[in-house]
């Protein structure tokens, strides 16, 4: 079998490939699953605990459709959408860090 017709199984919570082109880094992201609200408090508590990077990779890939739907919305303001994904990337990452589980709220909506 010749390697480049090789078929790779995808684990959906490995990092998103960057392939240049935005639409398919919308594809891959839209097939991330989403977090169930026990699994995200248990991931955050590890990371808040123990300090676990694998946990907080896993709440920041499971979020990023959200950074994605923010970015349509501000499309049209003279910004590109890949710089607007960027920037609500980072931002993601900051609140996961400074997500608190404790406090009765999920993390989408702690990150708004």
């Amino acid at each position: 079998m010749n390697i480049s017709n090789a078929v790779i199984p995808r684990d959906p919570w490995t990092v998103v490939p960057s392939l240049g082109n935005l639409d398919a880094y919308i594809r891959s992201v839209q097939a991330i699953p989403l977090l169930e609200a026990a699994e995200e408090q248990n991931l955050a508590r590890q990371l808040r605990d123990q300090n676990d990077l694998q946990a907080a990779s896993r709440l920041v890939m499971s979020h990023l459709r959200l950074v994605v739907s923010i970015s349509r919305q501000y499309m049209g303001y003279g910004l590109p959408q890949g710089d607007l994904i960027q920037e609500g990337n980072v931002g993601l990452m900051k609140a996961v860090k400074r997500f608190d589980p404790d406090q009765g709220v999920r993390l989408v909506s702690y990150a708004m």
